[in-house]
């Protein structure tokens, strides 16, 4: 790849990319989301989104992929891609912007935490809405986007 001539990376900000992931299933007819306790700063000890950052030489597929594998021991999953969340101050460790996955489980196991994960269990979505300070960053409202995006299908 050719650099421009007179481009200088030094002219616009750094940023970074993550990956979330969303997977909920039905369990006794209630609509469940996979959530982990972040063990690490920032949010350390709020729920979030298994996710994290993208490494340089990967897709964001495989992202995400592997991020739900280390996170909550969940691997083999057809996800989606949502949709892209980018507020400035989502992260206060930079500017990130997320690219957000999702999938409907029928039968998904019990996930295992793992990496920067200090647990992992499934919560019903209309409870991890009804407390958005218990959840990380702004997973709540990728949350609601792939709550609603399961009930429009039902």
């Amino acid at each position: 790849m050719t650099v421009p001539p007179g481009y200088d990376p030094r002219d616009y900000p750094p940023f970074a990319v993550t990956v979330d992931i969303a997977l909920l299933t039905h369990i006794d007819a209630i609509l469940h989301i996979l959530l982990v306790e972040r063990g690490e700063e920032p949010f350390k000890g709020r729920w979030a989104l298994p996710g994290g950052f993208v490494n340089v030489d990967e897709d964001l597929p495989a992202a995400a992929a592997r991020e739900l594998d280390e996170e909550a021991g969940m691997s083999g999953i057809d996800l989606e891609q949502l949709g892209a969340y980018g507020e400035p101050d989502r992260d206060p460790r930079m500017r990130v912007i997320t690219v957000a996955y999702w999938a409907l489980l029928d039968n998904p196991g019990d996930p295992v935490a793992g990496d920067d994960a200090a647990a992992a269990m499934w919560v019903p979505v209309d409870e991890a809405l009804a407390d958005p300070d218990r959840i990380a960053s702004d997973h709540f409202l990728i949350i609601g986007d792939a709550a609603r995006r399961v009930r429009s299908t039902d």
